[in-house]
């Protein structure tokens, strides 16, 4: 019996919180402009605030050597009410972001 109450009670608050802003945001944009074999191109953006956008392609196609290079970005707001923007390259190099936010390696 207390087993069944506790998990009452612990129903009820999950059911009562407030939805949050995440939670209730919707989708401003969503653009998908190519996918095929020579590539694919996406972006979206969220009432929110979240925005990304990606392209990628594959290159020296069926070299040795061949690899899918991605460039992209996203952003969003952190719960410290900070922008967060981020550029991105995916290759045969690794990811490698960048953003003012990220430490940079010493030269």
């Amino acid at each position: 019996m207390k087993v069944a109450i506790i998990i009452f009670a612990i129903a009820a608050v999950a059911l009562a919180a407030p939805p949050t802003p995440d939670s209730q945001a919707a989708v401003l944009r969503n653009e998908v402009d190519n996918i095929g074999v020579d590539g694919y191109n996406f972006s979206y953006e969220t009432s929110n605030g979240i925005a990304a956008g990606e392209q990628g392609q594959v290159v020296n196609a069926g070299a040795e050597n061949e690899a899918l290079v991605v460039r992209g970005q996203f952003q969003y707001t952190g719960a410290d009410g900070v922008l967060y923007s981020v550029s991105y390259v995916a290759d045969e190099n690794g990811f490698q972001p960048q953003g003012a936010h990220l430490p940079v390696a010493p030269q």
